[in-house]
């Protein structure tokens, strides 16, 4: 499985500067001035995890290969953006595309920097996506529900989708964002997720500061108040800082340089981190002599959907996991250790997976 996340906001917010620090190149041309950004810029980044380092080691893996997140870099949208002002629904149809959204704000004031509604004003900014991202959901459904009126007439499974569908369109037409839909019964839950809607995917804001302000501002703790209010995350970085750090070749400079400026880690590990938990995300461990790999899966996920990851045949063929915790596997130096230990232990199909399990997982082809 792959995980995508769109980092989306106004024109001048950050956003390529952002984007070129995580994923270390100028793919994405930062300037000042709207929609220098004219096709979405896609970069692939390592989740950091320093389990990796540790069971390479002791494994002796000839070669680690860590979980990945696709960062896409969409063009700026501005007001009018779901009636095709600016670069329009060309870019809110790359951000459908995406399992996640990260809204970059700008918390800081600077008049060498224009911005596109002449003033600071971080929730005006939010509440103004957001409205794109609804409108853009509205004209989606309205289009597809005449055409599911008239399948739906022969067919009981899309009456069922027409049904999720309306209840949903009522709620975009009273301003409110698709995931205030809310239903006890499965069935609903799938149909409603299978409309790929925008306002139903999580979303991390990140409030993009000055230098020399990274504690927070007054711009801040207005976002962080809106976001807690409906259940999101926000996180507070510089993007220039970021740049800088990205540029630095070695990860003892990197670390001196954060030193210098009071932070424990970078604002990219933070924002990376917190992507990856947006979907209820866990890793679980393949560890060889050739390779160390991390994979993602679900949480709740059984051994065998685990499996699934690897490859299709590992589920289907399914016997059981020989399965030990990286802690023990750490901390008892190896799979012969824990074996040793007891700590190894052989799970079947009803099993629900453990951030950090090593696996080694039996099936019949």
């Amino acid at each position: 499985m792959s995980l995508q996340c769109g980092i989306v906001g106004l024109p001048n917010v950050g956003k390529s500067t952002l984007f070129n620090a995580l994923t270390k190149t100028a793919a994405a041309e930062a300037a000042n001035y709207p929609f220098c950004t004219i096709e979405p810029n896609v970069g692939k980044v390592n989740v950091p995890d320093e389990r990796m380092e540790k069971l390479t080691k002791i494994a002796g893996s000839a070669e680690e290969i860590p979980v990945q997140i696709e960062f896409v870099d969409i063009a700026g949208l501005v007001k009018g953006a779901s009636k095709g002002e600016g670069l329009g629904n060309k870019f809110l149809s790359h951000i459908r595309e995406v399992d996640a959204i990260i809204n970059v704000v700008r918390c800081f004031d600077d008049e060498n920097i224009t911005h596109v509604e002449e003033g600071i004003d971080p929730i005006r900014d939010i509440e103004l996506i957001q409205l794109e991202l609804i409108f853009a959901d509205l004209e989606s459904l309205e289009k597809r529900i005449p055409a599911m009126e008239k399948k739906g007439k022969f067919d009981k499974e899309i009456q069922k989708e027409l049904v999720v569908a309306k209840k949903v369109l009522e709620i975009l037409q009273e301003g409110n964002p698709a995931r205030a839909f809310k239903t006890q019964e499965v069935e609903e839950q799938k149909i409603f997720k299978n409309l790929q809607l925008i306002t139903s995917k999580p979303q991390l804001f990140v409030c993009n500061l000055k230098d020399d302000e990274l504690e927070g501002n007054e711009y801040t703790k207005k976002v962080d108040e809106f976001a807690k209010e409906r259940g999101f995350r926000s996180l507070k970085i510089c993007a220039q800082i970021e740049a800088e750090i990205s540029a630095l070749e070695s990860e003892e400079e990197k670390q001196e340089f954060l030193e210098t400026i009071g932070l424990e880690e970078t604002g990219l590990s933070q924002i990376i981190r917190n992507s990856y938990g947006l979907l209820n995300l866990i890793t679980f461990f393949t560890v060889g002599p050739k390779e160390c790999h991390a994979w993602m899966a679900k949480k709740g996920s059984t051994a065998p959907q685990a499996a699934g990851v690897i490859h299709t045949d590992f589920e289907k063929g399914f016997i059981r996991a020989e399965t030990i915790s990286c802690n023990d596997y750490i901390e008892l130096q190896g799979e012969e250790g824990a074996k040793n230990s007891g700590k190894l232990r052989l799970e079947g199909k009803d099993y629900i997976c453990q951030d950090g399990d090593v696996f080694h997982f039996r099936f019949n082809v």
